[in-house]
């Protein structure tokens, strides 16, 4: 597959997966909190974050979700396919300098509607940390170009 087209929708079958690994460390939370505007200090103030059930600060939610975006918007179905939903399941916390491990699967092809629905699930050596559903609408075909 030319990785700039992206699947079309006959192109994929079910079990079909991708994924990326990223690491988590104080920069990229840094930056996700720049960009988002989250500063809560859970992921920002060791010092607050150490009094908490956590006893240390930990990754926002939504950058290890994002990590399923890249997934889906860059591999599977990759550039074309449009986001159309997530449910998100959060298993444990992600901490600083945690590497995660981001998959997405195909379960359900709908052809008509142009639909896929993946499970999705980041993980950190080996245990889940979230799990989650997604929905993505793909291109009848890549481009002729492809």
């Amino acid at each position: 597959m030319d990785q700039s087209q992206g699947y079309g929708i006959n192109e994929l079958e079910v079990g079909q997966s991708a994924e990326i690994e990223r690491l988590v460390d104080d920069e990229a939370v840094r930056k996700f909190a720049e960009v988002s505007g989250d500063f809560n200090p859970l992921h920002m103030d060791e010092d607050y974050a150490a009094r908490s059930p956590f006893r240390g600060r930990i990754a926002h939610g939504a950058l290890i979700a994002s990590f399923i975006s890249c997934v889906l918007g860059n591999h599977l179905p990759g550039p074309g396919a449009v986001f159309q939903g997530m449910t998100m399941r959060f298993e444990r916390p992600v901490r600083i300098g945690d590497t995660v491990i981001a998959r997405a699967t195909v379960t359900e092809i709908d052809v008509k509607h142009r639909q896929v629905k993946l499970a999705c699930v980041c993980e950190v050596e080996g245990q889940a940390v979230m799990e989650a559903d997604a929905t993505v609408m793909v291109r009848k075909r890549r481009s002729a170009s492809a």
